[in-house]
């Protein structure tokens, strides 16, 4: 009797163990059922294409289905995320005042929460201040523009389970993505679990699908990640080989026959820290052909590829028959702390951005570049001292096109490849195989409707990268910079007031996805002049330098820490964060003026307006939207994105970590890495990689910058200065001058002409010479004078100018034969007048500043100084 205690209590948790799993699987077949019963028509799309393949279903995949210990979990909490019915979200609301929320089946989850793993549970957001506020921010209603049935019919993907849906938040944008429930996530951050108490009793009265809010829940403060598979191991690919019971693929890229989905690999030791490990056979599915014809990915050529030299992290799930089935793959020597190459100082840094990491890209298919750029070192052994475990850095992602020979290749349009562009944020972590220290990469995507089932907001690199479904690795060239700079990725504690610009970037680019994922509300996540990944990711690092600026500086007790310790490392490093808020507004408003929408965006996150008023501008084509995309113009392309910023972080003792690799993995033959370019960047000077049209398009966009309040009172210094040098210059000289005798240069002498002709000339000089010799002779031969060009060579520029200027002035008047346009003096002031205004342009940067100097000076002189008269006399001199 003494141990039938424990064996009752034993009982009793068998039993309780039981019919948690009979309620799970009854959830799990009503909830499926329900989704099935009335799914979406799928229009012929990438996405269409690969989910009905078997092994691309959730169902292929049986949960308690453990791998061998070589095998790691992606994460502590993995999971399918369910997308609950509307009547669910009804009645969740009215007992809890919750709308934002779904189901998840748990697929992993810690090892004292065991019991949770193959059960479907709530998926909610902790009741904090900041969680709620984010919820409330991002949900809106969904109900769809009337051009969404279009692009629904050419294969684009639009959240078609969310039409007509009240408030749809953050987790249910995320769940409805897709026409399917087949997202997978990771929790990242506090994760708190309700657990619900289920006894015999309680069963035959449960209803977990009616009163969702008595189910067991999984409580979150940050948005899931998007993952791809469960578990994953580090292997080395030995050789493919085709069991008995299997057959090799029918259609696959090249030519037939295709290779085997079966590979023998070797996991990785960790005591000899070689790849002589467990051998197993594993299968790599070869991915189903689009409506294009385009595969993502090949197993051709897989076990030689270069890129698999330091062995690949492999990802996925034990399939029906035990086999483990790979869903994506990493190539482990991208993510080491092992560069390739090491770039010292500012100007070889510069260099390699505008010059090198795009460099004959068509010829480096198949491989991987991963180069280190640090500026503030001297011996390359210094520069990876301070890439410790623990530091965080900044990412910035820019993917180009799949090019080659292939039907439905991608090309340069005018000379143009825009690829995508996005922010991420990245970690050095310790690799749990090898001990090593690599790099962990999140992306934070905002990324418009497509047609291959890639979502908006936080992916990981195994999610947005490897996925062999829809992953861009196999087929894109892809340059990641990793950025390391204190002042972004360090946290602040102002003598205990602890605050991240780190968190606030990650909480703006989670929203703008969030907003992204449902069109604002329309469904339509249209790409306009201004709305695209690269502009909507620099709005999101814009209102987060501006919201984190404005919350230190609101805060008196952190101003007068700072005021009290100025020579503290973080006051030092604030004001390094200042400044380069500083470069940043300027680079991210190049025409000086901030975008309206960006405006009553920051308004909208402040609290001065409304949370209804909408955050994104999604409009389709509109002159307001050409204008608008003009005002933040340096964010128009991800490629002048990606590189004019790389310059900038560098320029503030940024170090730079390239990760470059280029359709990497197995070998397609028909397609080749397409360079992303800037505009018109595929044109460039011959046997260079100078894309010459892009730097006139640059120099031309950066010479119509708006001028300030500031600039015009430099213009007018100017102009006063260039006045009275001349004056001075032309009373001491004139006596000396064969035409003196005639007139002196400068006296005063109205022109007799009338008003009218007067005000002709007037509007003459303004554009010619005045607006097309400033255009020409100043912004389009002399770089713009952005932060990273130097001063030696912006004035060697200059200079350069200054001189083809005058040469262009005496061939003028030669090929005009005029002998007063080679006067002595007339040259010395066209040499002042072009020196003031090379002046003026290094201090304003704009064409108008320049051009208002230019036409001032000549039609003062000509209507009031004399001028006319002066001209009029030395022709007279000059004939014979």
């Amino acid at each position: 009797m003494a141990s039938q205690q424990p064996i009752n209590a034993t009982l009793q948790r068998t039993l309780k163990w039981i019919v948690l799993l009979v309620i799970s699987a009854v959830a799990t077949t009503l909830l499926h059922g329900s989704l099935h019963a009335g799914q979406p028509h799928l229009y012929p799309s990438q996405y269409a294409s690969t989910v009905t393949a078997p092994f691309n279903q959730p169902s292929y995949y049986p949960i308690m289905a453990q791998p061998p210990a070589s095998y790691r979990p992606v994460g502590e909490w993995v999971g399918r995320l369910i997308l609950p019915t509307v009547e669910q979200y009804q009645q969740m609301a009215q007992s809890t005042q919750e709308t934002d929320w779904v189901w998840m089946e748990v697929e992993v989850a810690p090892a004292d929460a065991s019991n949770w793993v193959g059960q479907v549970v709530r998926l909610a957001w902790q009741p904090t201040p900041l969680a709620q506020a984010y919820v409330n921010k991002a949900s809106r209603d969904v109900r769809f523009a009337p051009e969404v049935q279009k692009t629904l019919e050419a294969g684009i993907l639009h959240p078609v389970r969310l039409n007509g849906r009240d408030r749809v938040g953050p987790l249910q944008s995320l769940a409805g993505a897709r026409p399917f429930d087949d997202v997978t996530v990771v929790l990242r951050g506090d994760v708190q679990r309700e657990d619900m108490e289920i006894s015999i009793d309680d069963l035959s009265n449960h209803s977990s699908l009616n009163l969702p809010n008595n189910s067991p829940t999984l409580r979150i403060v940050r948005e899931p990640v998007q993952e791809t598979g469960r578990y994953y191991g580090l292997v080395q690919f030995v050789e493919p080989v085709l069991p008995d019971n299997a057959a090799l693929p029918t259609q696959c890229p090249g030519s037939p026959p295709c290779t085997s989905d079966w590979m023998r690999v070797r996991h990785y030791n960790p005591v000899s820290r070689q790849f002589d490990g467990a051998e197993e056979i594993i299968r790599i599915p070869q991915q189903p052909q689009d409506k294009d014809g385009v595969y993502n990915m090949t197993t051709r050529d897989l076990a030689q590829s270069p890129t698999g030299e330091a062995g690949w992290y492999i990802s996925g799930a034990l399939d029906q028959a035990g086999v483990f089935t790979v869903q994506a793959m990493q190539p482990r020597s991208m993510v080491q702390l092992q560069p390739q190459q090491t770039v010292l100082g500012f100007r070889r840094g510069l260099d390699y951005i505008n010059f090198r990491n795009w460099e004959t890209v068509e010829t480096r298919k198949g491989t991987i570049q991963t180069v280190l750029v640090d500026p503030t070192v001297n011996r390359s052994g210094d520069a990876l001292v301070d890439w410790q475990e623990g530091e965080r850095v900044l990412v910035m992602h820019l993917f180009g096109g799949r090019g080659g020979n292939h039907a439905a290749h991608e090309s340069l349009i005018l000379g143009t490849y825009a690829g995508h562009f996005s922010f991420g944020l990245g970690r050095v972590v310790r690799d749990p195989f090898t001990n090593d220290l690599i790099f962990d990469i999140d992306y934070l995507q905002v990324y418009g409707n497509g047609s291959d089932g890639t979502i908006s907001g936080a992916n990981t690199w195994r999610n947005y990268m490897g996925n062999l479904i829809r992953g861009k690795a196999g087929t894109r060239p892809v340059s990641d910079v990793l950025i390391k700079l204190d002042t972004l990725t360090e946290d602040y504690n102002f003598g205990g007031t602890r605050l991240s610009f780190f968190n606030e970037l990650l909480g703006e680019l989670s929203l703008i996805g969030a907003r992204y994922r449902i069109g604002d509300g329309s469904g339509d996540s249209t790409i306009t002049s201004a709305t695209s990944c690269v502009q909507d990711s620099a709005q999101g690092l814009f209102l987060a330098m501006q919201r984190f600026r404005q919350t230190i500086e609101a805060n008196p007790q952190v101003m007068e820490w700072m005021r009290a310790n100025p020579n503290d490392p973080t006051t030092q490093r604030f004001r390094r964060l200042v400044k380069l808020g500083t470069d940043l507004a300027n680079h991210l408003t190049p025409m000086g003026v901030v975008r309206w929408d960006w405006s009553q965006n920051a308004e909208v996150l402040m609290g001065v307006r409304s949370e209804d008023e909408q955050f994104i501008s999604i409009d389709d084509f509109q002159i307001r939207n050409l204008l608008t995309g003009l005002i933040s113009w340096r964010t128009a392309l991800p490629r002048q994105a990606h590189d004019e910023l790389s310059m900038l972080f560098l320029t503030n003792s940024a170090k730079l970590w390239f990760l470059r690799p280029n359709q990497i993995g197995g070998n397609d033959p028909g397609i080749e890495p397409l360079e992303a370019t800037l505009a018109m960047g595929g044109w460039k000077l011959p046997f260079t990689q100078i894309p010459i049209f892009s730097v006139l398009i640059n120099r031309t966009f950066g010479g119509v910058t708006i001028p300030t309040a500031i600039d015009w009172l430099i213009t007018l210094a100017v102009l006063l200065g260039f006045g009275m040098l001349a004056f001075a210059i032309t009373q001491t000289a004139y006596i000396a001058s064969p035409l003196s005798s005639a007139t002196p240069f400068l006296s005063w002498q109205p022109s007799p002409l009338p008003w009218h002709q007067s005000l002709l000339t007037l509007i003459r000089f303004l554009f010619v010479p005045a607006l097309l010799k400033e255009y020409v002779f100043r912004v389009l031969l002399i770089p713009y004078p952005k932060p990273w060009v130097s001063t030696f060579t912006w004035w060697s520029w200059a200079l350069l100018a200054l001189g083809i200027y005058m040469v262009y002035h005496l061939l003028s008047a030669r090929l005009r034969r005029s002998k007063a346009a080679t006067s002595p003096i007339l040259l010395v002031l066209v040499a002042l007048l072009g020196l003031a205004c090379t002046i003026a342009y290094r201090c304003t940067g704009s064409l108008w500043t320049i051009t208002v100097i230019h036409w001032a000076a000549v039609s003062i002189w000509w209507l009031l100084l004399g001028g006319q008269q002066w001209h009029n006399a030395a022709l007279r001199l000059a004939k014979p």
